[in-house]
């Protein structure tokens, strides 16, 4: 089973910027593509970026231009770097882990506990 577990979350202003941190168990990246989510209050939950084991990251339309997302090795931790935060972005963020090629939320067996991420006008 792989464990995850976020940071970095918080309450920021529209146009801010803020990294999420996920610390994931050794081995995770090498075996398990990984990948964001997030969920806004009364939403399902939506893809946002992530990274197969083999190959580049993947974004959402929203999430493309302004996110992107990367993985440390060295330190078991997977990053996502929002830029030019809107109040839309407002959401739980989490983590997931699994081994699937696609990024739909079904594929992916672990999960964190999520981080909140407010984003003010």
């Amino acid at each position: 089973q792989v464990l995850l577990a976020e940071s970095g979350g918080g309450l920021v202003q529209a146009g801010d910027s803020l990294r999420l941190s996920c610390v994931v168990s050794e081995g995770t990246f090498s075996r398990y593509t990984v990948a964001w989510f997030r969920q806004a209050p009364g939403k399902a939950r939506m893809f946002v970026g992530g990274v197969p084991m083999i190959g580049p990251a993947y974004y959402s339309q929203s999430a493309k231009g302004r996110f992107t997302t990367s993985r440390d090795t060295a330190k078991n931790t997977l990053y996502l770097q929002m830029n030019n935060l809107k109040p839309e972005d407002t959401a739980v963020y989490t983590c997931a882990a699994g081994q699937t090629i696609s990024m739909l939320p079904s594929g992916f067996r672990s999960w964190g506990q999520g981080t909140q991420v407010t984003v003010s006008s």
